[in-house]
């Protein structure tokens, strides 16, 4: 399921910028993307992707909320050569370039519903983790200090004076 438009006067690499933004989207929320993006490429990807999910409605039968944007990119079409006059009798180049405007559209797997077996459940309950060890490193400042602390007598604490 895809549709394309050709020959659009527009240049490739500023529909690229617009393309890149509906990528991988849902088709509604492609849709509100491109009636907030301001760029003149947001007409031209909007057309093509309303032909793209008439296709897939008319042929395949597959509702609109089921559809995302599997592929949307733009190619170079022909570039249109014009000349501009400049200073002392010489010529500049204009290049009007168009491109080719390209969305695919693709199915949302269907997730299917999974029964987990109880007997499942109750051996996973029943197993212990291990516990897990202090966050804290240890050093061997800190190693030597417990080893002096636990040699040390205890202190006697005197009656009062």
């Amino acid at each position: 399921m895809r549709a394309e438009a050709k020959y659009v006067r527009m240049s490739p690499r500023k529909a690229r910028l617009v393309a890149e933004h509906i990528r991988g989207r849902s088709i509604p929320e492609a849709r509100a993307v491109l009636a907030f993006t301001s760029r003149e490429a947001a007409g031209a990807l909007e057309k093509v992707l309303q032909s793209a999910v008439s296709n897939a409605e008319a042929n395949h039968g597959i509702a609109e909320d089921r559809l995302y944007i599997s592929h949307a990119y733009v190619d170079g079409g022909p570039v249109m050569k014009r000349w501009r006059a400049r200073a002392r009798g010489r010529v500049a180049r204009i290049r009007k370039r168009t491109c080719h405007i390209t969305v695919r559209l693709a199915e949302r797997p269907q997730a299917a519903p999974t029964v987990e077996p109880v007997q499942a459940e109750a051996t996973e309950t029943a197993v212990e983790k291990p516990k897990r060890s202090s966050g804290r490193k240890k050093t061997a400042t800190t190693a030597a200090k417990k080893k002096t602390a636990s040699k040390r007598p205890a202190k006697k604490k005197e009656a009062g004076s």
